[in-house]
């Protein structure tokens, strides 16, 4: 008989985490997308190459079929994945999920057959089984399923696989979520910045976009942005023989930042702390840090410093935040006039661990300061653009007193501790003006209706007028930093910030990221000449023909390749005139100056072909889950046509 005094009551047992979205209606719709999404990126990298049942008519507009033939493998017995794709720019693909049909073996049809076998739309619709030649087809809703069907073809090694399959399904779940949670496209329409953010569906491009690894289930919920929770931040107080704050102009002393970011009552009660050990609050700087980090890397790789009170928990400022897309990044929603906060968080997420480099976190304001100083100094960005730049204007940074000091170990472990305050948006919108992310505009709700196209019926505007308005916004302040100074951002969906006004029409863009998404030509520019030499040192370099690359790759890979398909089913605009459209206003801005023509040609857009940057490839094949101790960089495979090259 069980001893009472060890066996816990009813009442004190636990209960177990039951996430309400796991369901399997839930599960085989987020299934299907994901399967869909995966087939098309994975395809465009040329992990594998589908082919045209009619490739004639696949070379035309619309959604064709076509055929993936997973041969045998050494525990496989292949099969044939079936599926509707329309073609698109940059050789893109994109899959229609309700037409993924598997069969598990290879049907023997001939040409002939397969045209007159071909699924109707009706057949695909349904989750019957369909017959194909010889085979029977089923719905496919399984990505899982399919990357075990396939790991030979895509030349998976078992540690990848086996970290793959965790990525993938941490993936699935959170898109499952999501999609219990969802709202309509008019509903999206009204929420807030930092609201929306947690709405949305993760890197339009990379297939694995949410695998979080190092999250549990519960702080999933918790921490991720589609939980939605508002939450306080604790904080903790470092002696500065560990950290060290940098600050921009009016910033220049920690006493500063904190007098705009904390109450007096909250750094009376940090100081009263730090005395009550006997410990001199002016030896000490402030930083919240995420409650992740704190429990699952301060206390263990930072327990000595713990131990003898250089590094003190602090409580929580009060202030309530909301993490946004890049998972590390949080909005003050009590106070939004404050500072957004971005906090290292050791979770490898998409292609890295989202952690906070010691050498750019220190830094961040001299590259704020650079970049606000090439914008001031330029009428055309201050005065015509109005591009807001989202500075980082402070930092505090805290070394490991071993892992810093060693050039071999793995990157993460030099990543651990930090805080960047960064510029909220709404401090630099007027009136009426909203701000969004870029991405948000790739969203559909689930009734299949497109963000971007509730908007344009909102704006009031034709929808070729309302796609000239965004690329008015966007081009011009990004197309100056390029070519009048030989610097780009790397202006995909989280960070550039398109602002609207009162009405929804695209005015003007945000940007944000500087110190780790910035780069500059190699090839030595007189602009370059007043760069701050702790500038220089960090920021990145890149030949001329590849700087444009973060643009191409960051914004009219990473986000027009998807906005074009979608604009041109709801909003009529058929995706040739898209890029003619995006290249008028390109060459309007050359137009505009044609003293730059030397640097249009040494930054050229409109090359025929650019290289194929693979952001799948990176995790499938290039550095996979290995530690490395310098952050890994995209893949490139090939070259694809550019859709801006016109003759």
């Amino acid at each position: 008989m069980p001893n009472p005094s060890i066996v816990p009551s009813s009442a004190e047992q636990p209960a177990l985490y039951d996430p309400p979205e796991l369901t399997r209606e839930n599960w085989d719709r987020a299934g299907a997308r994901l399967l869909a999404k995966l087939i098309g990126e994975f395809a465009y990298e040329d992990l594998f190459r589908p082919v045209p049942e009619d490739p004639a008519a696949a070379a035309g507009p619309g959604h064709h079929p076509h055929t993936l033939t997973i041969p045998p493998g050494p525990d496989s017995a292949g099969g044939v994945l079936r599926f509707r794709a329309r073609r698109g720019a940059y050789g893109s693909w994109q899959v229609d999920p309700a037409s993924l049909r598997w069969s598990a073996a290879p049907a023997e049809s001939t040409t002939d057959e397969r045209a007159t076998n071909q699924p109707t739309t009706n057949q695909q619709a349904t989750d019957e089984p369909t017959t194909h030649g010889s085979a029977t087809e089923e719905r496919a809703t399984d990505p899982l399923a399919f990357l075990l069907a396939a790991k030979h073809v895509l030349g998976l090694d078992g540690t990848t696989l086996g970290h793959l399959i965790r990525e993938l399904t941490v993936t699935l779940a959170a898109d499952a979520r999501l999609d219990h949670t969802a709202l309509s496209a008019d509903g999206l329409a009204d929420l807030g910045y930092a609201e929306l953010e947690g709405h949305q569906t993760g890197h339009p491009w990379i297939v694995l976009n949410k695998g979080r690894l190092g999250f549990s289930a519960s702080d999933t919920s918790r921490w991720a942005p589609e939980a939605r929770r508002h939450t306080s931040l604790p904080w903790i107080a470092v002696h500065t023989g560990l950290a060290t704050y940098r600050g921009a102009a009016g910033l220049e002393s920690a006493d500063g930042l904190y007098a705009r970011e904390l109450d007096g009552p909250v750094r009376q009660l940090f100081a009263d702390t730090l005395r009550a050990r006997g410990l001199d609050p002016a030896a000490y700087l402030y930083l919240p840090v995420h409650p992740w980090q704190w429990d699952d890397v301060v206390l263990q790789l930072f327990a000595p410093s713990v131990a003898t009170n250089a590094i003190v928990p602090l409580p929580t400022d009060g202030d309530l935040r909301l993490p946004q897309q890049s998972i590390r990044t949080f909005l003050n929603t009590t106070r939004p006039e404050r500072h957004t906060v971005k906090l290292p968080l050791s979770v490898l997420n998409t292609l890295v661990w989202r952690g906070l480099p010691t050498e750019r976190t220190l830094a961040a304001p001299a590259v704020t300061t650079w970049m606000h100083g090439l914008r001031d100094a330029d009428a055309f960005l201050r005065d015509e653009c109005g591009v807001i730049l989202l500075g980082e204007v402070a930092s505090v940074t805290v070394k490991h007193p071993l892992y810093d000091g060693l050039d071999e170990v793995p990157y993460q472990y030099k990543e651990l501790l930090g805080a960047i305050w960064r510029e909220p948006v709404a401090r630099h919108l007027a009136p009426g003006e909203r701000a969004r992310t870029l991405a948000s505009l790739l969203h559909t709700d689930p009734e299949g209706r497109a963000f971007t196209a509730e908007l344009v019926v909102r704006s009031g505007l034709d929808p070729k007028t309302w796609l000239r308005r965004l690329f008015a916004a966007l081009l011009p302040p990004l197309l100056r930093f390029l070519y009048r100074y030989g610097t780009v951002f790397s202006p995909h969906g989280e960070n550039a910030i398109v602002v609207f006004d009162d009405q929804d029409v695209p005015v003007r863009l945000a940007v944000k990221d500087f110190v780790d998404d910035v780069n500059i030509s190699a090839e030595p520019l007189p602009e370059h000449d007043s760069m701050p030499q702790d500038v220089r040192n960090v920021l990145l370099t890149e030949r001329p023909s590849f700087l444009t690359q973060f643009i191409h790759s960051g914004l009219f890979v990473g986000v027009f390749r998807y906005l074009a398909p979608l604009y041109e089913a709801q909003l009529g605009v058929p995706e040739e005139e898209f890029w003619t459209l995006l290249r008028a206003e390109i060459l309007r801005h050359h137009a505009r100056f044609p003293e730059l023509k030397d640097r249009y040609e040494m930054f050229d857009l409109l090359t025929p072909r650019i290289e194929r940057l693979c952001l799948n490839r990176n995790r499938l094949h290039l550095d996979g889950y290995r530690d490395r101790s310098h952050r890994p960089h995209a893949a490139v495979e090939g070259t694809v046509a550019n859709p801006l090259h016109q003759p």
